[in-house]
């Protein structure tokens, strides 16, 4: 009976505190928080996420995961069901993607918005709002990944192109040209080299030879009674010259022609009078004959 005693004592006593702790565990987690309800749907996997994983919004912690299945209104979607708290400033701009702690492998929600909205999702399809999902860090590496391996075959192709034998020849055959036009342009190198170490020094030193003597005929034509001098002093004589003519010499010579201008409208007039009446020249001019009206003055024959 003592035996049968102490059992049924250390049941009720595993009893107890298998209780105790059920209670405890619910007094733990319980959550007096309010929440708002969200749906999340997605075409790609949501591997690592889990119920009870944490819903961040920018960064701060604002709900929890609270449904994980299968979106019975869009087939071959993934519906994940949120819980996040009153006042979280979710719009119908808000966007949701997957984020991972450290290498662990866990997954989270992570929200974010652009700003553009103020307003709250409406609900979809009469159920609860939903926020759409993007693509996270991993859904992004794995499309990279494919086009990067889709570029690195693409490469690799046009390499094994590149290296057929007949591709090979050709680009053997440019190597070779433009072995020889290095060794060409080597040559003119070095032929200019010697081009200018050996005819350039004698053309300087003539260059420079015949600048000393321009140099030297410029200093001799300035000096004291050189050629410069003496253009100058002829310069002025000449221009004295011209002064002394233009003050004596032409109005003498204007006279002179005065003169000779008024003896020859003498002479003019002189043979004149000869032509018109020859016998002057013995009898003299004689007075005038008379004009009309004056006494003696007879009409000539064709007035008549």
């Amino acid at each position: 009976m003592e035996n049968k005693a102490h059992a049924l004592i250390a049941g009720l006593f595993v009893l107890g505190v298998t209780a105790l702790l059920i209670a405890l565990a619910v007094w733990l987690g319980r959550d007096g928080t309010n929440r708002q309800l969200y749906e999340l749907s997605s075409r790609e996997a949501v591997s690592g996420l889990q119920p009870q994983a944490t819903v961040r919004f920018k960064g701060v912690a604002v709900g929890r995961v609270v449904h994980i299945g299968f979106d019975p209104k869009l087939k071959g979607h993934v519906l994940v069901r949120i819980a996040v708290d009153q006042g979280t400033p979710v719009t119908t701009t808000t966007y949701a993607a997957l984020g991972f702690q450290g290498v662990t492998g866990l997954a989270f929600v992570q929200l974010d918005d652009s700003g553009e909205s103020t307003q709250p999702p409406p609900p979809f399809e009469g159920g609860l709002p939903r926020i759409p999902m993007r693509p996270g860090m991993v859904g992004r590496l794995s499309e990279q990944g494919t086009q990067i391996l889709q570029r690195l075959e693409d490469t690799t192709r046009r390499l094994n192109e590149l290296l057929r034998p007949e591709n090979q020849q050709a680009v053997l055959s440019a190597v070779v040209s433009a072995d020889q036009a290095a060794q060409s342009v080597r040559q003119l190198a070095s032929s200019v080299d010697s081009l200018v170490r050996g005819q350039l020094p004698p053309l300087v030193q003539e260059a420079r030879q015949s600048v000393a003597e321009v140099g030297q005929a410029a200093r001799k034509l300035g000096e004291k009674g050189g050629l410069v001098e003496q253009l100058g002093a002829g310069s002025a004589a000449l221009t004295q010259s011209a002064s002394t003519l233009n003050a004596t010499t032409l109005p003498r010579v204007n006279r002179v022609g005065e003169d000779a201008a008024r003896t020859l409208r003498q002479v003019r007039r002189t043979a004149s009078s000869l032509d018109e009446n020859p016998q002057s020249l013995l009898f003299g001019t004689g007075a005038p004959p008379p004009g009309p009206g004056e006494p003696g003055f007879a009409a000539p024959a064709s007035a008549r």
